[in-house]
């Protein structure tokens, strides 16, 4: 641009050098000092200063535009005279301007070294006459508000305060007082931009109101934070005070150490913020006592308590279900069902990682394997494994925990358990459930309704934690020797999986894979001691009467005693265990065989039973004696349920005495005695209806009872057969005791699936549903009976037609 260039007045129109202000607005008839270092804006005031001439400064909207277009910038601005210049450096200026007079632009040349802009004087519209009282008040106000901000704003330069307080002339204030105070430079310019004194009066009344208002809250938050600064340094100076006591005392405190310790292990954990919360105001209770304190005791025993928990700390199950089948087999011989339950879990978690916790229990009689399997189990799936033994809990809190209000306060079992586990998804057995004892100090089996049933058990509460911990990932693993005994609240939370007992060749084989190996390295024999088949099943037969293998194992390792004895002495460097050397090592033969009946014998009839430990083969004894008053007897400790059993069978045979040559006159003057052998061992239960039945008539009718049938069942007043339970258990001691033939009653047909492979091969199954059946199948001759009706009508059905048709896909052996 051509410095000849000179400012020319056309039509009132200025054309000035202009400079575009950022954050910054400049007034009429002030002085103000700001620096310059765009170009374009040093150019300007180059320009003006060596032709004489003013500039024309107005506001940029955006501070952060560098080079801003005319539509960047607001349009009103103030001509001003540049009074000094002091160049800083190469790219700064700083100057000294004074404001003339406000002013329009109407163009703006943006294109030149500097901005060029067309302005044109814009003064400010005086007060109306209707606007005076209008006025007067705004005035009021503005001086009013002046000094409220003044009281809170002392730092107010004196001489701006004088030249407020001494004028009373609105325009000079509306220009002046936005000028001198930090007001936003928005907020000046709205006032720069307003054309009305009256309007410029109210936007400054509303400005001060507004500045006030922020002085005020500055006031208080400034307040807070001293408040706040001058409780810590109380709070630091009789810490120190505290800990310079205890050190002269000889009592180094060293609970603050501690307490930040504490406070770092916490948020190392990552709780939520409730449990966090808690955890932290315990941590500032300790961090206030002494070291002696016995409070702090008890607080610390909590803190290492719950930090010892594996909140957040799980284990990667291992869902290969090949190698889990691999290590139930290794582990465990037999227990088909138990181990098909446990790969169906690893199928399901494998399809459906997010599956909840499955709480499982194992019933059956001692030593089956229960609770081994539960750690081979835990193998499978790469969880770590605890066990929690149940037997004679009596207390609920040893369940729950106590209040820590209890001197000697500590959690329950399931949550130490959780601590020794260190992961929150173990596999955790609860042994012996069943053996739960309530007593006055609460109900423990109802202490465990929570932590066992999976909606619940995400929020389980130990009394001492005092914090829900979640045990939805748990894998809970129950055992029972007897179902019934496990309330039905309880049960009902889990999914019961029966084992039965052991079959003759099921303990052959265990004892050959598992208990001789085990025990040979037990006691230093392994190549050294031998066992045969003979020898094996010798001890099975001749020396061990259960359902399990521990006594089995136990009476293995009496052998391999002796033969370590033999060994040891010289007398012998390997010995070889046969089935005729067995007494020669553990004496006679000390399992006598049970009363029954095997040689057809008359009055005593073979029936079945159910124990928690397995089954046991009921022999019935019945014997008449005439010349009597009708006397009835009943002996071998039996309970009231199967005393009135006998009554039904002694009611049967009189009704139908005809039927198989019983003379009634006979029957009403003769005296009978019912007995059931071992009279030491206690017995009920309604199943023996059907052998007190058969036993009865074989007396009276002179008939004998086939010695190679076994039999179990209910009967009603009207000789119909109902079903029982305990069937599998039942057919296991038929089948130990060499029996050929199991009388059972029609409706139990179903339950011969759950009877082992074993038994069924060896066993044959004839359902009855009344007991003409039963009396036809058990006694030797029912054909010379049936001879012997006077009554064809009321002939008894044959046997066969009673055999319902085989159900689909029939087991072999499963129903004759």
């Amino acid at each position: 641009m051509s410095e000849k260039v000179t400012v020319k007045v056309e039509r009132n129109i200025l054309h000035l050098p202009a400079i575009a202000l950022r954050g910054l607005v400049v007034f009429p008839n002030n002085l103000l000092h700001f620096e310059v270092g765009r170009d374009k804006s040093i150019a300007a005031v180059e320009w003006a200063v060596r032709n004489k001439s003013e500039v024309f400064l107005i506001a940029q909207k955006d501070m952060k535009a560098e080079d801003p277009k005319a539509e960047e910038m607001y349009q009103y601005g103030v001509v001003a005279e540049i009074k000094q210049v002091m160049r800083v450096s190469d790219d700064l200026v700083r100057i000294l301007v004074e404001g003339k007079f406000r002013a329009k632009r109407t163009e703006l040349d943006t294109e030149g070294s500097f901005l060029l802009a067309s302005v044109r004087p814009a003064p400010v519209r005086p007060i109306k006459a209707e606007e005076e009282t209008e006025a007067e008040a705004l005035l009021r106000n503005v001086k009013t508000s002046f000094d409220a901000v003044l009281s809170m704003n002392p730092r107010i330069s004196k001489d701006v305060v004088f030249a407020v307080t001494s004028n009373n002339d609105p325009a000079f204030l509306c220009e002046y007082i936005p000028a001198n105070l930090l007001f936003r430079f928005e907020d000046k310019q709205a006032v720069m931009e307003e054309s009305t004194l009256i309007g410029r009066l109210r936007l400054l009344v509303e400005r001060l109101h507004r500045e006030r208002r922020m002085l005020e809250i500055d006031k208080e938050i400034a307040q807070k934070v001293d408040e706040a600064m001058d409780k810590n340094q109380r709070d630091y100076y009789l810490h120190e005070q505290m800990h310079m006591i205890s050190q002269e005392l000889g009592e180094d405190d060293d609970t603050t150490a501690e307490a930040e310790e504490y406070r770092r292990r916490i948020q190392e954990l990552h709780l939520d913020e409730e449990r966090e919360k808690k955890l932290l105001k315990e941590v500032d209770r300790l961090a206030k006592m002494q070291s002696s304190n016995q409070e702090g005791t008890v607080i610390r025993t909590y803190l290492d308590t719950c930090l010892d928990l594996p909140w957040n700390s799980f284990t990667e199950d291992d869902l290969d279900i090949a190698k889990a089948q691999r290590i139930l087999d290794r582990d465990h011989y037999g227990l088909k069902k138990v181990k098909d339950r446990i790969l169906e879990v690893l199928a399901v978690r494998k399809l459906a990682p997010d599956v909840k916790g499955q709480i499982i229990c194992l019933v059956g009689p001692p030593g089956v394997g229960k609770t081994s399997i539960a750690r081979s189990i835990a193998e499978s799936l790469n969880r770590k494994y605890v066990r929690i033994s149940l037997g004679g809990v009596r207390d609920e809190a040893e369940i729950r925990g106590h209040r820590r209000t209890y001197i000697g306060a500590m959690p329950g079992k399931i949550i130490n358990a959780m601590i020794s586990a260190k992961s929150s998804n173990p596999l955790m057995l609860l042994d012996e459930i069943d053996k739960l004892a309530g007593d006055f100090r609460g109900d423990p089996a109802a202490a465990l309704l929570e932590a066992l049933d999976p909606e619940q058990n995400t929020t389980f509460n130990d009394h001492f934690i005092d914090m829900p911990f979640d045990l939805s990932h748990v894998l809970f693993i129950t055992t029972a020797n007897d179902l019934s005994a496990i309330p039905g609240p309880l049960r009902d939370r889990m999914d019961v999986i029966e084992l039965p007992s052991y079959t003759r060749v099921e303990k052959y084989n265990i004892a050959r894979k598992h208990l001789v190996p085990k025990q040979l390295k037990a006691c230093g024999l392994a190549g050294k001691v031998t066992f045969s088949q003979n020898a094996l099943y010798g001890i099975i037969d001749g020396y061990t009467r259960e359902a399990g293998v521990r006594t089995l194992e136990r009476t293995i390792t009496s052998v391999l005693r002796k033969c370590a004895r033999k060994i040891a002495s010289g007398e012998a460097e390997n010995v070889s265990v046969t089935g005729s050397s067995l007494e020669e090592l553990l004496g006679p033969r000390f399992v006598k065989p049970d009363f029954l009946n095997r040689t057809n014998a008359i009055g005593i009839a073979n029936g079945l039973a159910w124990t928690s430990i397995g089954g046991e083969t009921l022999p019935i004894e019945v014997q008449v004696m005439d010349n009597g008053s009708g006397k009835i007897t009943v002996t071998g400790s039996l309970g009231d349920v199967m005393k009135e059993s006998a009554q039904l069978a002694i009611t049967y045979v009189r009704v139908h005495a005809e039927e198989y040559g019983i003379d009634p006159e006979r029957l009403k003057k003769c005296d009978l005695h019912i007995h059931a052998p071992e009279g030491a061992v206690p017995k009920d239960g309604p199943s023996a209806g059907v052998t007190l039945t058969t036993a009865l008539v074989s007396c009276l009718s002179g008939i004998p009872v086939r010695g190679d049938v076994a039999m179990t069942g209910e009967i009603t007043l009207h000789g119909n057969v109902l079903p029982i339970g305990g069937l599998r258990e039942k057919s296991m001691a038929a089948y130990r005791e060499g029996m050929k033939t199991v009388l059972i009653p029609k409706d139990n047909v179903p339950d011969l699936y759950e009877v082992d492979d074993e038994v069924k091969k060896n066993l044959t199954f004839l359902p009855m549903s009344d007991l003409a059946q039963v009396l036809n199948a058990a006694l030797l001759k029912p054909k010379s009976v049936s001879a012997r009706h006077p009554h064809p009508a009321k002939k008894a059905k044959p046997v066969e037609a009673a055999i319902p048709p085989a159900p689909e896909k029939p087991k072999p052996g499963a129903v004759c």
